[in-house]
Parts: structure tokens; sequence; C-alpha cells
């Protein structure tokens, strides 16, 4: 699969990029979005089967871009001009505009009939590629991967340890902020399940002393992303040479650092935000794959459920979902908390219908009775929300039943929660996290 057939989308002001490179791959096809001031020798490089140009505007092909037209004709490749006008998608193959109201069946003909492809894209074969282009890569040279037990980086390690075997050291970090029973979790599967290299790092006291006091979230996540990299560095240095350093970057990773324009939107800092000046060569294995297809890959490499439907998790872990000032008490609260909606969420079968689902814990106190005494306690937020890219979100419309399960069960079990109250503000105006 070196030589893969590839559909290349140019960002010409679409709105749908993401989806449209998505129904391209549903089909078998690989396919990835590049700005539209693409210099012409990368795209060369690229080698694309068909180009997409994705508008705004209903103009059609060589009207709204003539310098990008005229040097894709250079390329001799079939071109196709898409548009986004509701309720028809306005296209144009060649220079001939046309109208559609099925999408998909115009992909369908300009995939296969026009640019010819074969539609043998496949997570197996992403497998297969990427196993023998981290062996040829390595070498007998020795792999190290930061795993904090997220999708991500868990489908990256257990791939490479598929192409390197004990090659691969996996550094886990235990900074405090996992949620319950985390920790243990992670090293069942990789140490039990997958027999991977594994060091333990409990860094708990280290990292809680370091936010001991602190109340601004920003200055939190400051201290615990410098902390981890200390941390890590440590444990890299006990390892003597290591020349390799998985990172579980993925393609949205990808798209998000430049515009249409080329211009940065947002930085994305992978494995902790491991500083440039590491002398390590990196392995970015998930690098062309969106967040569905990693999990994808994860279920063919034998992750369980659990692990690979993880819900989206801040780096910070909890320490982001406790407002003001973290301590161990906190923590505790919290984690419980939270392990009872995890459960009742998965009991209702709702898992993996919601992006995110989680308590918060606020630093306020409330008035409330348990039995006939009157108590002082933390109330609990719940949050649940729905989205495609975290860029918007949608607070989830949870049944009442659920909502009351929930609500019952951490008021009764978890001696510090007198409250419970339920967060339905969308993104915007709020955030999915609270901090």
């Amino acid at each position: 699969m070196k030589n893969k057939q590839m559909i290349l989308v140019l960002d010409c002001g679409g709105p749908n990029n993401q989806v449209l490179v998505k129904t391209i791959r549903e089909l078998g096809v690989y396919s990835e979005i590049l700005p539209q001031n693409i210099p012409m020798d990368k795209l060369k490089v690229k080698n694309p089967q068909g180009v997409i140009l994705s508008e705004e505007a209903a103009l059609g092909y060589g009207k709204t871009y003539p310098e990008i037209a005229s040097n894709l004709r250079e390329l001799n490749v079939p071109v196709l001009s898409v548009s986004y006008d509701v309720p028809v998608v306005t296209y144009a193959l060649l220079g001939e505009v046309q109208q559609t109201n099925d999408g998909r069946a115009l992909l369908k003909d300009f995939l296969f009939n026009s640019c010819h492809c074969q539609g043998d894209w496949t997570m197996d074969a992403f497998i297969e590629e990427q196993v023998q282009a981290i062996r040829e890569q390595v070498g007998d040279k020795e792999v190290l991967c930061a795993l904090s037990g997220g999708v991500d980086s868990s489908v990256a390690a257990v791939l490479v340890h598929r192409a390197v075997g004990d090659q691969l050291t996996c550094v886990f970090v235990n900074h405090g902020f996992m949620r319950k029973e985390e920790p243990e979790r992670v090293q069942a599967v990789f140490r039990e399940k997958y027999h991977i290299n594994l060091v333990y790092v409990d860094a708990r006291e280290r990292f809680l002393s370091k936010v001991a006091g602190v109340t601004d979230p920003e200055q939190k996540r400051k201290i615990i992303g410098t902390e981890f990299i200390r941390v890590f560095e440590d444990e890299a240095a006990k390892l003597g040479q290591i020349d390799f350093l998985v990172q579980g970057t993925i393609y949205p990773d990808v798209i998000e650092s430049t515009t249409s324009s080329g211009t940065t939107i947002k930085s994305h800092h992978n494995v902790g935000g491991l500083p440039k000046d590491l002398q390590f060569r990196l392995i970015e294995p998930l690098r062309e794959l969106f967040k569905d297809e990693v999990r994808q890959v994860g279920r063919k490499l034998g992750l369980p459920d659990e692990m690979v439907d993880r819900q989206p998790f801040p780096g910070p872990g909890l320490a982001v979902r406790i407002i003001g000032e973290i301590t161990e008490e906190k923590l505790d609260i919290l984690r419980e908390a939270d392990a009872i909606v995890r459960e009742e969420i998965v009991k209702a079968g709702l898992q993996k219908e919601i992006w995110q689902s989680f308590a918060i814990l606020p630093s306020v106190k409330t008035v409330g009775m348990k039995g006939e005494s009157r108590t002082y306690a933390y109330p609990i937020v719940l949050r649940a929300v729905n989205s495609q890219d975290a860029m918007t979100a949608e607070w989830v419309r949870l049944p009442y039943d659920l909502l009351d399960i929930i609500s019952r069960r951490i008021v009764n079990e978890v001696p510090q929660v007198n409250r419970v109250v339920y967060d339905i503000t969308s993104k915007p105006p709020g955030t999915i996290e609270w901090e």
C-alpha cells in the first residue's frame, strides 16, 4: 500500500471538508485535505489519482480559483469542484456544472469511473502498511512511548508493538488525576494482554504538591504539563539510549494546524506537550486517521471496548474538573461521583451515543439534609454533550429517569455530596470542560 491511490481535497473555503474526506475514505479510497494555495511541486509529490476543489460558492471549476485550475490541468488528472449550496450539491467535473441531491453517488462516480480508483483502502491494509513502515524506520533501535491510557496513545502503542515487539518501552505516568481504577486497568491491558514493556511511574504526591493552593485553571494546566515533561524526561534518561518516540498524533491535529490559507488555527502538542529539543525521531502511525478510524484500528488490534470507546479526557485529568484548589479529598469525591456517572451511562446503553459525559466538583458547598441532620457539603455538576469535532457542542437531553438514578446514587454513595445539578449549556457560549 506504499503507493496507495489518493484523492486530494483542496480547501477552497468549503465548510464540510472533513465530512467529504471521511466519505471518500468510507468508499475505500484514501483522501487528504490540503490548503488551496499548496505549491505545484508539493501537489505532484502526492501523485493524486484525482483532485476535488471544496468551494463555498457554486461558481464551478476554474471560475473561483483560475490559477489553481491552471495548475491542476498540468497534473492531468480528473478534477471535481464541489460547493455546498443547500439543498443541493453543485459541482463541476472538467468544467461541466451540474447539480445533484445525491452527493455520495456523485463521489462514487468520480472515484471509480473518472479516477478509476480500486477502493482497496481498508483498516486491515492500513495496519499492514504501518507495521512494515515502522519496521523499516526503526530497524534494531529502541522505541519509547508516553502512554496516557487514552485511545490515541493506546492504539499507537499496540500498533508499534506489533511491528517491533520488545524494542518498545511504554512509560505510564500516574499524575494522580486519573479516573477510578484507571491506572490498574491500563497496566493490566498492556502488561497482561499484550506483554508490552511498561514502566509505571507513581507520581501522585509529586504532582499534588506542585498544584497545592493553585486555583487558576491555566496555571494548573501549565504546572501539570510541565511536570509531566520533567517526569517523562527523568524516566527516559534511566532507560539509556532511545532513538524513537511514539506520538498519538491523529489527522484532525494535522488539519487544525492550518486553514485554507495555510495559517495556523491552533497548535497541537502530543504526548504531554514534549519539547522540540528532545533527541528523538518521531513515529506517528496514526497521523493519517480520523478518530473513528483510530477506534476501528484499535478494535482490529484487539483492544478492549472500554479503552477503544473511551470518551475524550483532558490531559490534566480530573484536575480541571475540580473548580478551584485541588486536594486529595476533592479528588476522591470526584472519582466516586464520576464512576457512578460513567457506570449508569453504560447501563443505559448510551456510552457510544454521547461524545462526553462526566462529573464536575465546584468549590462551593451547599446546605442540605440527610436523614434528619443538616449537611453542608459539595454539589456535583453533571455534564453531557454531543459534538463532531469539539469545536461546537450541544448538551444531551438525558432521560429524566437516568438523571434521577445518577443523582440518587451520588448523594447516597458519596458522603461529602448533598446536591446534583445538570449543566444544560451548549458550546458556545459555554465550553465542554469547566476549566
